[in-house]
């Protein structure tokens, strides 16, 4: 086995991850920025520190990625296939990051795993696909908007005759709550895929045997890149989530922050589904500002993060498989 190529394709996770931590970083802060709850910084800080966390929580979802999704290559070409996977997400996040669209960093690692595994021969486990990614993504957005709609209109009767300047002060304060939570999540789902990859390239270069538990080195290695990533910050996307769908005030940012937060642990702990944090914080802004009226949610930049939600998998994985095949030519 060729050591130079897994010490490429742990490199190449990790840096991932960091991609990750800044892209998704504004999943779990932006509304509490919006509505003034925290300051950028302290946010930041608060979510690089619970994502740090989370990331210890839980390994369902990263044996899910490592051994649900596509068939575990084997030797060099199997270690290539994976960096190619990497790449293809990278760039699609990197290109995501530029234009401020908060598509999914999850979805841009698994349409690179398909399409690397495709371009190199290897087995995709369709059936994993389907019920551990696709029909996730068609129905925790759905769900994410239906509960924080529901969330919103409890709040608005439970405080309905309260003083509303009174009421937007107390929820601010409960924003950092419902922040931390959403950045806990985040830690928990997120670094474990990229724990899941580590650990595939481990297993293919018999230095672990699958079914083997996570490393601890591995742990802290995704869970620090993904705060640092996360504390170098999102600020375009954080715009978008912040203040381009709707204008949120604290008990909005309350209620979408504490559904996205509860779907992300319930998916997690319960079904073991890599849900993308940004469909659930995403639907959930959403949810919670059509109870204003619906037109104010801002329908067309709406529009447009749908449509980079489709976009994604297929995106990375065209760009994984292109990645592959330059490797295949330049080392294999």
């Amino acid at each position: 086995m060729d050591t130079f190529a897994l010490i490429v394709t742990i490199g190449v996770a990790l840096g991932f991850t960091y991609t990750n931590g800044f892209h998704d970083s504004a999943n779990a802060i932006a509304t509490s920025v919006s509505t003034r709850a925290l300051t950028p910084r302290a946010a930041l800080a608060m979510a690089a520190v619970m994502n740090l966390a989370g990331a210890f929580m839980g390994s369902g979802v990263a044996k899910t990625v490592s051994e649900g999704l596509i068939e575990t290559p084997h030797g060099n070409r199997g270690m290539w296939i994976l960096f190619a996977a990497l790449v293809g997400a990278i760039v699609w996040n990197l290109v995501t990051w530029y234009f401020g669209l908060p598509s999914s960093s999850s979805h841009a690692l698994f349409g690179g795993m398909v399409g690397a595994a495709l371009a190199g021969g290897i087995d995709v486990i369709w059936s994993g696909v389907l019920e551990k990614v696709v029909i996730p993504m068609f129905i925790s957005p759905v769900v994410g908007l239906i509960i924080g709609y529901l969330v919103m209109c409890a709040i608005m009767w439970l405080f309905r005759h309260s003083n509303p300047h009174k009421a937007k002060r107390g929820f601010r304060i409960a924003q950092t709550v419902s922040a931390a939570g959403m950045a806990l999540g985040h830690g928990l789902q997120d670094a474990q895929k990229t724990m899941g990859i580590v650990v595939m390239a481990l297993v293919i270069s018999d230095v672990e045997d699958a079914g083997d538990p996570i490393p601890v080195w591995v742990k802290i290695a995704c869970a620090v890149m993904l705060s640092l990533g996360t504390y170098a910050g999102g600020w375009r996307i954080m715009r978008t989530l912040g203040r381009k769908i709707i204008e949120l005030d604290p008990p909005q940012g309350f209620a979408a922050e504490t559904t996205g937060a509860s779907l992300m642990f319930t998916t997690a702990f319960i079904f073991h589904a890599p849900i993308s944090t940004t469909h659930v914080i995403t639907s959930a802004i959403m949810g919670v500002g059509a109870t204003k009226r619906v037109k104010a949610v801002r329908w067309g930049i709406a529009k447009n993060i749908i449509l980079g939600w489709f976009i994604t998998m297929p995106a990375a994985a065209l760009v994984a498989a292109a990645s592959f095949g330059i490797v295949n030519v330049a080392f294999l």
